[in-house]
């Protein structure tokens, strides 16, 4: 099976259409199509729907995908354990990162990787919750993923980084004590993130767990604007402390509770071989893959 053809595959899944393939790929999109084509018929089944300009993978297509991610990572992985013999001279490692986690503790990571080896390129993706960065880990689209939540697939390590400390952030002149509970947080409608994911999520058990119903004024896809939409009035929130010393910065009132909330910090990968990046991040972060 032809490594290349592959490669087109996936670029049609990961940009929506051939025509963004071809243009993220730098071909031509007959080229693009040609190559799915031939893929098709070496396996003898449709690989995607094609309703007008769009398409939508086949049950063979989700099929493949998660194979053929792992048949394109193994020949960089190969590609990589040449290269640290050299001292990791290139290449690029895949990272994942729940939005909450960018700020701390990953650009710090990120910041001490690409001093050790600052040959070695970084991307990262930004998974909505924690399934999908799983979901990510899992199919060999990144190598590491950084999540609040153990993983359920087995072919997935994690390992505790830290833990982070849930505040509350109240508007400026907020009448509050130095700590508060939720029972005083729910006084005030609350600005959040959408349901499900994890901020939100642990939100919503900690209300319930008071016994209080919180007045939900604002939900936002956009995470960075919680913190003006609070600076400006419209509600108040719960975030990770990281992220609430920005709010204070701008004015906010952040104060912790009085009953601790905390989240774990957890770093995942895959059981199978990782590439020399892979490991060399994880080193950084302390992890001990041998344990």
């Amino acid at each position: 099976m032809d490594l290349r053809k592959l490669d087109l595959f996936l670029a049609v899944v990961d940009h929506g259409g051939f025509t963004r393939a071809a243009e993220a790929r730098f071909v031509s999109q007959p080229s693009v199509s040609q190559a799915v084509r031939e893929l098709e018929a070496e396996l003898g089944t449709a690989l995607f729907h094609r309703v007008g300009r769009r398409v939508t993978l086949t049950a063979a297509g989700e099929a493949l995908v998660p194979p053929a991610r792992q048949a394109l990572r193994d020949v960089e992985n190969a590609r990589a354990a040449v290269a640290v013999v050299v001292g990791l001279e290139g290449g690029v490692l895949d990272l994942c990162s729940l939005p909450t986690l960018a700020v701390d503790p990953l650009a710090p990571l990120v910041g001490a990787f690409r001093t050790a080896h600052p040959s070695v390129g970084v991307t990262l993706a930004d998974p909505d919750d924690a399934r999908e960065v799983e979901s990510l880990v899992a199919s060999a689209a990144c190598e590491v993923g950084l999540t609040v939540e153990a993983p359920v697939d087995p072919g997935l390590r994690a390992h505790r980084l830290t833990e982070q400390d849930l505040v509350a952030v109240y508007p400026r002149g907020a009448a509050v004590g130095r700590s508060t509970t939720f029972s005083e947080l729910t006084r005030f409608p609350l600005v959040t993130g959408l349901p499900g994911t994890s901020t939100r999520r642990q939100l919503d058990d900690a209300c319930a767990a008071a016994g209080v119903t919180p007045d939900i004024a604002v939900v936002t896809a956009q995470r960075e604007a919680i913190v003006p939409l609070v600076v400006a009035g419209a509600g108040a929130t719960m975030l990770p402390a990281p992220l609430a010393q920005n709010a204070r910065a701008l004015g906010a009132t952040v104060v912790p509770f009085r009953r601790r909330v905390r989240r774990p910090v957890l770093l995942l990968h895959r059981r199978s071989p990782r590439s020399p990046a892979a490991d060399a991040f994880l080193a950084v972060a302390g992890v001990d893959v041998a344990a």
